[in-house]
């Protein structure tokens, strides 16, 4: 689980003067890192980097990301229909992020959906840095923190904020690792509001977590995650939304995971570190299907801890042939505090290498269902959009 610094007033004051939103825009215009037009000097669709100081819409085509591209405050980038994003491949310094108070409306179409790759002759996960939206919602314990990857603040007091719409949207190979401690992910969500719309979204081959969820209370519908090497689905630090139809499989040619790969790790606050906190993860989840056809070990298909609370419905899991029994299909215990209280989950699983009966409820009993059955989960239907042959 990623680790944060929480900051006092003083180090919050004191980096927001030397951070990325002290970035001037007032050489408009001129060669100084902020794009402000599409004629501006800084915008280059072959080597595409810098600050978006102004509302940009970039249109369809192909665009080289070749850097930092950073959505200042309070400005919105656009992406329409059909374009497509290759990243510079070795780079933990490329990668798109938004801050807190700016958009991005990247809003693709079933037929012509938004892609982010990586530009290398033979991609591989871990190429380069993702996705990173930041939003003013609720992070555990109140107040604000800051990216370890990279040094934007997140958290906040409004739970409806809105960072902008992402719909029919394709990353792949994203996940740069920095060290052992700190990754980048596919799709992170930091402190991002409901008012902000996120569906349909597809995540291939990443080096660490598909998506991951630090506070806040953004929904995310009818997503698609394809050979996550690390979690499928993660969430820490208070997040509280509702994820519903998403579709994860490892396929059976996968062997590349890290140490303690999961299908669900959720996490109430940060690390496990402030179990008292107000504010712990409480999302409900619905519609899920998690596959393992790999020979490679999940170590658990759920891992609810560290006082996060869940209540997961309509879950299907299913263990390929050649797919190793999990560590714990259910596991609700961890050294630095169980479920929460109020924990539900109900699953129907089908498997030769599943015990349907290893399950932990915790200290706080969570509710836990598991029988056999091959029905239910995620309908596929609606993500047909992605081309994946389920």
């Amino acid at each position: 689980m990623k680790k944060f610094l929480f900051l006092s007033a003083f180090a919050a004051a004191f980096l927001a003067s030397c951070g990325s939103d002290d970035d001037s825009n007032s050489g408009d215009g001129q060669l100084n890192g902020v794009i402000t037009s599409l004629s501006d000097p800084d915008y280059n669709a072959s080597s595409l980097k810098g600050n978006i100081g102004a509302d940009i819409e970039l249109p369809a085509g192909t665009y080289i990301l070749d850097g930092p591209l950073v959505v200042q405050a309070p400005y919105t980038l656009t992406i329409d229909p059909g374009a497509t994003f290759k990243a510079t491949a070795g780079g933990t310094n490329v990668y798109l992020a938004v801050e807190q108070g700016a958009k991005l409306n990247a809003v693709g179409t079933a037929s012509n959906p938004i892609v982010f790759t990586s530009n290398a002759t033979t991609p591989e996960p871990g190429d380069w840095g993702g996705l990173l939206i930041c939003g003013y919602a609720p992070i555990s314990g109140g107040g604000t923190a800051v990216t370890e990857v990279v040094d934007f603040f997140f958290g906040g007091t409004n739970v409806n904020d809105n960072s902008g719409s992402l719909a029919y949207l394709k990353i792949s190979y994203s996940g740069a690792r920095i060290n052992g401690e700190k990754e980048f992910n596919g799709l992170t969500l930091y402190g991002v509001g409901k008012g902000t719309s996120i569906n349909n979204i597809a995540i291939y081959n990443g080096d660490d977590d598909a998506i991951e969820f630090f506070g806040g209370s953004v929904d995310v519908s009818n997503l698609l995650v394809v050979n996550a090497k690390d979690d499928m689905i993660d969430w820490t630090q208070g997040y509280v939304g509702n994820v519903s139809n998403a579709y994860a499989i490892r396929e059976a040619s996968y062997t590349a995971v890290s140490s303690d790969p999961r299908g669900i790790e959720a996490d109430g606050n940060f690390d496990g570190l402030s179990p008292t906190q107000a504010g712990q993860s409480n999302p409900v989840l619905s519609g899920i299907t998690i596959v393992n056809n790999s020979t490679a070990v999940i170590s658990d298909v759920f891992k609810i801890r560290r006082v996060s609370g869940a209540n997961i419905t309509n879950t299907l899991v299913k263990w390929g042939a050649n797919a190793p029994a999990p560590d714990d299909l259910v596991d609700c215990t961890d050294s630095l505090g169980d479920a929460a209280a109020g924990t539900s989950i109900t699953v129907l699983a089908t498997g030769a290498n599943l015990n349907l009966t290893d399950i932990k409820p915790g200290s706080n009993a969570a509710t836990v269902n598991v029988s056999a059955g091959t029905t239910g989960g995620a309908d596929t239907a609606q993500l047909s959009w992605t081309g994946y042959t389920f």
